[in-house]
């Protein structure tokens, strides 16, 4: 029983209180010990320490005081948990804020558990149950208060829950720390939850007041500073629920702060499905529209939402909003942007700007894991409750779920797009033109081949078949393709006009034979590394020429060289180009041009020649390269030079290299074409002696 001294003061507070009412009961006094309890309830609110208010399930009732009824009795934490407590507050973690996200999902799950078991007809006690979470802040106690009307605890759960590691998996982790395995904190992830631990990084004490909604139970409080102990004794006046007081440290007294708890919540904890309110003010209000049905979500407020989870200002292109439950549970909301990609989009370094949710609650605000690299342009929320997470919910084990999570999502999005291609084509091509880039990455860094021809459905490409700027996809070129052709053809060229004047496209064209014309330096490497399509093989107009072994009609063609006459130039040309040709033949796939170039791979060797010609000596680059020059036996220069080997030796020769040298800027194996007008003038010099 309190001294005289103790039960004056009380009295004091009691009627100085601004909360107290005329209509108090009588006062009960409790022993010292007892009384930190009390003044836990509250939640240090107003220094009231007697049991006169109520729960603050809504803003307008006041706080209701647990009072001792029996003394505290002590336990210890088991082993396993000790050394769980020291990993949770020293290594865990990488934000300390998180443990308000972590009690607040907690308290969800509660209320939810409550929801669940009053369908099923469970018998509960329904008093004040609003269904909310309630939480106060006290600058000035340093204390954080937690509340919820959910399921509540029993003693036995309070010991089971909070005192013990209840999942299975965890002790033999512990195990092998104990052992000295050497094992990473970070591998027990998803084996138990441990959130409610979490609180023991920010406070020197938490409290715990709980009652069960079964009937005929009692209330308790729970409390401990996480050293190794705890006590629950029970108590009276404790509704039905849970609530938890954290008594904050010095240095993390910023939460005891009301804007610093409503922005944490902002970031992680907007769209949990029960209220919140933080000291009376509803903290959660925007609505978590990728679990509502897709044909009840407005365009407007796509709109709102997009700019809510993208932080942008435009408006989005595409939406993509789906659910299914099979292979994966996904609820996702996806986002193709307005807006150009910036520069810094562009760099594969950029971070996702898809969040990662499991039931409403953020795990990851931009999950780099859940999405592939190439799909970083997306915006919006995909929500999962089949995936593994760690103690923290902010990084995913790459493991064979979340693989599978992200081809999942990978295939949905590459769908839509095709979907699009075909039923909305102007807006897919304006969409092309600005995210192009990404697809053809995603073609590049994918891993199979069935993969890469998927991806590959999407990219799209001028034909020859088509007027200047429209543009055909892989699926499209395949259905046009006659029965005699066995292959995609493709030809790199800065532009259109080059590409159709190009010697390498003659013999196809005569053929009307569809070629894919690409303009950028990268879409070459791009169909080199997808290599076929839908078992058709992509090949280049280069390669396709120099693979034909038709034999050259000598004879059939009036005033063309003879066979003899071609073989005596052929060997001629050997000659005079040594060190830089390696072959010289004769060609029937030429007409208007006199000579072109011919290696094993053209594309590889532009790309080589663009990444790492200026890093080789010039008498080795030709070696690596190791041209053939096919000439045209029909072509009036040809013809020419034929006589010339004769007459004029010396513009003979020049005129050689000269036409070596530009068959070599036709097909993009010279770095700077300036260098192939060293010999030009005296070219023109010769040439011109007789006029």
């Amino acid at each position: 029983m309190a001294s005289r001294a103790q039960s004056f003061a009380l009295m004091k507070r009691l009627f100085l209180h601004p909360l107290a009412k005329p209509s108090c009961r009588s006062l009960t006094f409790v022993s010292s010990s007892s009384q930190r309890y009390i003044r836990a309830y509250s939640g240090g609110q107003h220094d009231c320490r007697v049991p006169l208010c109520r729960s603050i399930h809504t803003a307008s009732k006041l706080l209701q005081e647990a009072v001792q009824k029996n003394e505290a009795q002590t336990y210890e934490f088991q082993a396993e948990t000790r050394m769980l407590l020291d990993i949770v507050a020293k290594s865990l973690y990488s934000e300390k804020e998180v443990f308000v996200r972590e009690l607040i999902s907690n308290a969800s799950d509660a209320i939810e558990k409550a929801r669940y078991l009053a369908l099923q007809g469970k018998e509960l006690d329904s008093s004040e149950a609003d269904m909310k979470i309630h939480i106060t802040t006290d600058k000035y106690d340093k204390t954080l208060t937690i509340q919820d009307s959910g399921i509540g605890m029993t003693k036995e759960e309070l010991m089971d829950n909070l005192g013990t590691i209840a999942r299975s998996g965890s002790k033999a982790f512990i195990q092998q720390l104990q052992e000295g395995g050497g094992a990473d904190p970070q591998s027990i992830i998803g084996q138990f939850g441990v959130g409610f631990y979490s609180a023991f990084m920010v406070a020197e004490r938490v409290d715990v007041f709980t009652k069960s909604r079964l009937p005929g139970s009692v209330g308790y409080c729970w409390s401990s500073d996480g050293s190794g102990k705890y006590t629950i004794e029970e108590c009276q006046g404790v509704e039905p629920g849970t609530k938890i007081v954290c008594h904050l440290k010095l240095s993390h007294r910023e939460f005891a702060d009301e804007q610093t708890v409503k922005d944490v919540i902002k970031k992680y904890s907007s769209f949990l499905g029960s209220p919140i309110e933080v000291n009376g003010e509803q903290a959660n209000n925007i609505k978590p529209i990728w679990l509502m049905d897709p044909k009840e979500v407005s365009p407007d407020q796509h709109d709102e939402f997009y700019r809510y989870v993208g932080s942008a200002y435009d408006k989005p292109r595409f939406v993509l909003h789906y659910r299914t439950d099979a292979p994966l549970d996904l609820r996702c909301v996806l986002y193709v942007p307005e807006g150009k990609p910036g520069l810094f989009d562009l760099n594969r370094d950029a971070e996702s700007s898809v969040a990662l949710y499991c039931r409403r609650v953020l795990i990851m605000n931009k999950a780099e894991n859940v999405v592939p690299k190439w799909l970083r342009f997306l915006k919006g929320v995909v929500d999962s409750e089949d995936i593994p997470l760690n103690l923290s919910r902010e990084l995913l084990q790459d493991s064979a779920l979340i693989r599978k999570l992200r081809t999942v999502i990978q295939n949905r999005v590459v769908r839509f797009l095709f979907d699009k291609a075909r039923k909305d084509r102007e807006s897919y091509s304006k969409f092309f033109v600005d995210y192009g880039i990404f697809i053809k990455e995603g073609i590049l860094s994918s891993q199979e081949q069935v993969e890469k021809e998927e991806i590959a459905k999407l990219v799209m490409y001028e034909s020859s078949a088509k007027p200047s700027g429209e543009k055909v996809t892989l699926p499209e070129y395949i259905g046009r393709m006659t029965d005699n052709q066995k292959d995609i053809y493709y030809l790199a060229a800065p532009s259109r006009e080059l590409a159709e004047t190009s010697p390498y496209f003659e013999a196809l064209k005569k053929q009307n034979a569809e070629v894919l014309f690409c303009y950028e330096p990268y879409d070459e490497v791009v169909l080199m590394q997808l290599r076929e399509f839908s078992s058709k093989k992509i090949v280049s107009v280069e390669k396709e020429m120099r693979q034909d072994k038709n034999a050259v009609d000598f004879e059939g063609v009036e005033g063309g060289l003879r066979r003899s006459q071609a073989n005596e130039l052929m060997d001629w040309l050997k000659t005079v180009l040594s060190g830089r040709c390696w072959g010289v033949k004769a060609t029937s796939r030429l007409e208007s041009h006199p000579c072109v170039i011919t290696v094993e791979e053209m594309g590889a060797a532009r790309h080589f020649v663009r990444t790492q010609f200026t890093q080789i000596p010039e008498e080795t680059r030709y070696s690596l390269l190791q041209p053939q020059l096919e000439i045209n036996p029909n072509h009036p220069i040809i013809m020419k030079l034929n006589g010339l080997r004769d007459s004029n030796p010396r513009l003979a020769e020049l005129t050689a290299k000269q036409l070596f040298s530009n068959a070599m800027v036709l097909a993009g194996l010279v770095e700077d074409p300036r260098t192939v007008l060293s010999s030009m003038n005296e070219l023109l010099q010769l040439a011109l002696e007789k006029h």
